[in-house]
């Protein structure tokens, strides 16, 4: 299989697994802190990430990558899960899902100004129709959704999209999973004691889907989802493979609908192969 193809596949692998992100952490923050929710998943997925590279005897990233590292953990370790997290307590799961449909625009721009990805003029016109497409299906179902939920869904894309580039730029060199692990135990000074500050008094009144909720976003969202997402970024092109995200939220709403019976539209087929022809065309002039 040609390296362009396996980025797709691991790519799309990565999508499926992060469609659950906002679903799983919708039901999280109704029991858990959001702040808390943040350091909490950081601090599992970091232990679990520092036990991997020592098992693995992965060597240390030179001092010269340490800056990018730290961008992927602002972006993607703190930033994101928390504006996300602090917007699923004004919006549903699915309204904020619907946003996501900006996350590829953003990693496609952040990929040509750090990675040097140059596709071609009529990759920018598929990206900005398929981002078109979402932006029309979230105004249909956003009006329970208020604007700073909106705003805090913005800013999590925007970083989001600079730690999915830096991280793919890094994948290069180090490696999918040692990125991201790397980036995780970057962060694990600060977010262990967080989380042993910030916990909860006492656990008693946390029901099973917030537990769910939490080891769904710390070992699928924060880590493993990462692997395939960094993998398929770098084999494939940033800008090319950061376009299966656009279907990401059509997923993640099929979640919401069935797992949290939340209200899903009817024009969400028509939208989704709307989507769907838009990123194969992104693929053909990428």
């Amino acid at each position: 299989m040609e390296t362009t193809t396996r980025g797709w596949w691991n790519g799309f692998a990565g999508v499926l697994i992060f469609a659950g992100s906002l679903p799983a952490t919708r039901v999280a923050v109704l029991d858990f802190d959001p702040v808390f929710l943040t350091v909490a998943r950081a601090t599992i997925a970091g232990i679990l990430g520092l036990w991997m590279l020592l098992m693995l005897r992965q060597p240390r990233p030179g001092r010269e990558m340490l800056p990018a590292l730290a961008v992927v953990s602002l972006g993607v370790v703190l930033g994101f899960p928390l504006l996300s997290a602090l917007a699923l307590l004004h919006m549903t799961s699915a309204n904020a899902l619907v946003y996501l449909g900006l996350l590829p625009l953003c990693t496609a721009i952040f990929g040509v100004v750090r990675a040097g990805d140059r596709p071609r003029p009529l990759f920018w016109l598929f990206a900005l129709l398929g981002s078109a497409f979402v932006a029309a299906f979230a105004a249909q179902g956003t009006a329970d959704a208020s604007l700073e939920g909106g705003l805090l869904m913005l800013g999590a894309c925007i970083v989001c999209g600079l730690g999915y580039a830096e991280g793919a730029r890094l994948t290069r060199v180090l490696g999918g999973w040692q990125v991201i692990s790397w980036a995780l135990v970057l962060a694990l000074p600060i977010m262990l004691p967080l989380a042993f500050w910030l916990m909860p008094a006492s656990f008693s009144g946390i029901r099973p889907d917030a537990w769910f909720g939490l080891a769904y976003v710390s070992l699928f969202s924060m880590l493993i989802g990462f692997i395939f997402w960094y993998r398929g970024l770098a084999l494939g092109g940033i800008a090319a493979v950061s376009q299966l995200q656009l279907i990401q939220p059509f997923f993640g709403l099929a979640l919401a609908a069935v797992l949290l019976n939340e209200t899903v539209s009817g024009s969400m087929l028509l939208v989704t192969l709307g989507t769907v022809a838009c990123v194969a065309g992104a693929k053909r002039f990428a």
